[in-house]
């Protein structure tokens, strides 16, 4: 039951389900020291630290500085309550999700769901209908669906590539590289490991659907071999002495001469290795009435043919080397010796035990078109992620044409990697070069309609990201052209940056009257008009779809910038009911400095703390906890003991947001206490849930 709770902890993705655009954008209205209310918490001790670089986005960070911002109308001011004035209305825009958007959700799910029952009942692959699920599930913003739809791939994927890959994305949902220590990415189960995540399982397992209710790694080992008869026993420290013991036996019928030196073989079992082989010794070349045969220019050791002597009286390989194996795999290609080459591909394959082994088999692999051994080096790049993305010889690999071009001849590319990887880079920084080409290689693998659909519409948000809006624009109509409506907001978007309001406002206005209004149509096109147009369609918007934040934080800017910071206050709050925002956080708490209510803010800036540590404020120009620091002498300080009664009175009243400031404040002094955590731990999973919830 703890592994239970501990995994849905892990798995619900508590930054992800938070993350929302930082505020970007400020007048030069300040507000005066003064007194404090009774409503909040205190503060931790420390040294001012000068005011941190802005950000880059990172969407796993949640900390995001929107790139294309006004800059500053007023002076930072670093020991100011208000350090960089107020925020300004016109300067809020709500991000395009980068996810399927359907017109009509209900509608797609049903056809998802026909294609999945019709899929199962013809015994066709269910693996990418799950991964369609998946993928329209991102919109509900919904984690415990985003995890059933990966496990169900995962448990209907029938090839070893497409395993890993689902293994190592449901291990990465749980966020396992954020520990401390980071857990061995390839090593043995541990009993609190999900079964569906096992390495070996996801390799070695057969190819029927399914997952073995017993993990490889836990069954006991299999009984010792039956000892071959006397003529065959060996013993297995060297290969030389195998072959003098076998070498004076009578079935030695055949002598290959590499070089200087003659290893003995037996005729049959050499041509039993494969169909071309047994042609040249039974059939009518010249070899065939031989019985001394030159291999001196075929490409293989006296070593790598005393193994291949051994292996095909034996059938086992047991103690070669490395590159004897690599060897005894070249020389299977050659031949067309396929249980020799299955057998290395096996054997290699339980070689790789990390990056560094991976690194240093993949080429060969490739080159080999080893299927098991690439996937296992696949395996150790994917669960060494986000991390591996940074070593240029696996992004050399992953995210080059030519990488993707070597992986799908070796069996080893597929949509499913691509629409991970892609998925890991934007996650880390959503206008980099790797997020960019690992969406092109998306795009090269797409081949189903949804396929096409989700790259077409990933590829235009980075491109509007990273302020390209005429390729944004363009990529977004290829998606509108593969079925992707949603898509027409990305080119009104696209339009609107490029100085085309007018033409982004008719835009919006078509598709309001081609298809059913959603809330995402009312909020889009509000962007396109003022004045009383534009608060009517924040309305409409909220009364369609009520969980969309934009609406609420524009209703409440503008309020503050007609002096009523409390229906400021009152507005915003309305979407922290439902939903635990971080940058409705930061506007809140930008209202209560406002209105000098500095224990409330300080409230609000530690539950922001609590979700995203790295949370950069005031369009990244301040960290949280420098400016805690700064209003320290503004509220009142704390020791444990009322911290433990504040907490009591937050946690009786049910104050979510209080307790999580009170917790984080605890935190700041004892690290290490467990009770804390595990109260932290309580809270982010029912507001989690609750968010989830309201987005369903």
């Amino acid at each position: 039951m703890t592994n239970n709770f501990l995994t849905t902890i892990r798995s619900l993705k508590l930054i992800e389900g938070c993350k929302a655009a930082q505020i970007y954008a400020f007048n030069a209205a300040g507000a005066a020291a003064g007194g404090a209310s009774t409503s909040g918490n205190g503060d931790g001790g420390g040294k001012l630290l000068p005011p941190p670089q802005p950000r880059s986005l990172s969407v796993r960070s949640a900390s995001l500085c929107y790139p294309h911002a006004p800059s500053t109308s007023g002076a930072f001011v670093a020991d100011s309550p208000l350090p960089c004035g107020l925020p300004v209305a016109a300067a809020l825009e709500p991000a395009l999700d980068a996810c399927l958007r359907p017109v009509d959700h209900v509608k797609a799910l049903a056809a998802s769901f026909r294609r999945m029952s019709l899929a199962e009942a013809e015994g066709d692959d269910l693996c990418d209908v799950f991964l369609e699920q998946h993928a329209l599930f991102h919109a509900l913003g919904d984690a415990r669906l985003l995890r059933r739809a990966l496990r169900a791939a995962r448990v209907h994927a029938t090839d070893p590539h497409r395993r890993v890959v689902l293994a190592a994305w449901l291990r990465y949902e749980r966020r396992e590289d954020e520990f401390d220590p980071m857990p061995p990415p390839l090593a043995p189960c541990t009993p609190t490991t999900p079964l569906h995540e096992c390495p070996r399982a996801a390799v070695f397992a057969g190819e029927s659907p399914g997952v073995d209710p017993i993990c490889p790694c836990r069954r006991p080992p299999p009984p010792p071999p039956t000892p071959p008869s006397s003529r065959f026993r060996r013993n297995t420290s060297s290969i030389d002495q195998m072959v003098e013991e076998d070498g004076d036996v009578e079935t030695n019928d055949l002598w290959f001469i590499i070089g200087e030196e003659e290893v003995a073989c037996e005729r049959s079992c050499i041509a039993a290795l494969s169909k071309p082989l047994n042609t040249l010794l039974y059939g009518g070349f010249a070899e065939a009435q031989r019985d001394r045969i030159d291999f001196t220019r075929d490409g293989i050791t006296p070593c790598g043919m005393r193994a291949v002597s051994a292996y095909s009286r034996h059938g086992r390989l047991d103690d070669f080397s490395t590159d004897t194996i690599l060897e005894l795999l070249a020389f299977s290609n050659k031949f067309c010796c396929e249980g020799l080459k299955s057998a290395c591909d096996n054997k290699l394959a339980t070689m790789v035990s990390g990056v560094e082994d991976a690194l240093s088999l993949v080429d060969l692999g490739l080159e080999e078109a080893a299927h098991l051994l690439v996937a296992a080096c696949l395996q150790a790049f994917l669960r060494e992620l986000p991390k591996s993305l940074s070593n240029p010889d696996v992004a050399r690999l992953l995210c080059s044409p030519d990488g993707r071009e070597r992986l799908d001849i070796a069996g080893n590319a597929s949509f499913a990697l691509y629409y991970f990887l892609s998925s890991v880079a934007m996650e880390e920084d959503i206008r980099s070069n790797t997020s960019v080409m690992l969406l092109e290689r998306l795009c090269e693998c797409a081949e189903q309609p949804w396929q096409k659909q989700l790259a077409l519409h990933q590829l235009g948000c980075v491109m509007l990201e990273r302020g390209e809006f005429k390729d944004a624009q363009g990529w977004f109509e290829d998606a509108i052209a593969e079925g992707h409506m949603y898509s027409l907001a990305g080119v009104a978007r696209s339009k609107f940056k490029r100085g085309h309001k007018y033409s982004a406002y008719k835009m919006m206005n078509s598709i309001m009257g081609d298809y059913e209004p959603a809330g995402w149509m009312y909020q889009e096109r509000s962007l396109y008009c003022v004045g009383k147009e534009k608060m009517a369609d924040l309305q409409i918007a909220t009364e369609l779809d009520p969980t969309l934040s934009y609406p609420y934080k524009y209703r409440a800017v503008a309020f503050l910038e007609e002096d009523m910071v409390e229906s400021s206050v009152a507005e915003i709050s309305k979407v922290l009911g439902f939903k635990l925002v971080t940058d409705c956080l930061e506007l809140r708490a930008w209202f209560y400095l406002a209105l000098e209510e500095y224990e409330a803010a300080v409230r609000d800036i530690r539950a922001i703390l609590t979700l995203d540590p790295s949370y950069m404020m005031f369009h990244g120009k301040m960290h949280g906890e420098q400016l805690i620091e700064i209003l320290r002498g503004y509220v009142q300080q704390w020791d444990m003991a009322d911290c433990w009664m504040q907490l009591y009175d937050r946690w009786s009243e049910v104050d979510d947001i209080g307790s999580l400031a009170v917790v984080q404040q605890m935190l700041t002094r004892e690290p290490g206490n467990s009770s804390l955590r595990f109260r932290q731990s309580l809270l982010l999973l029912r507001h989690i849930k609750l968010s989830e919830g309201c987005d369903a």
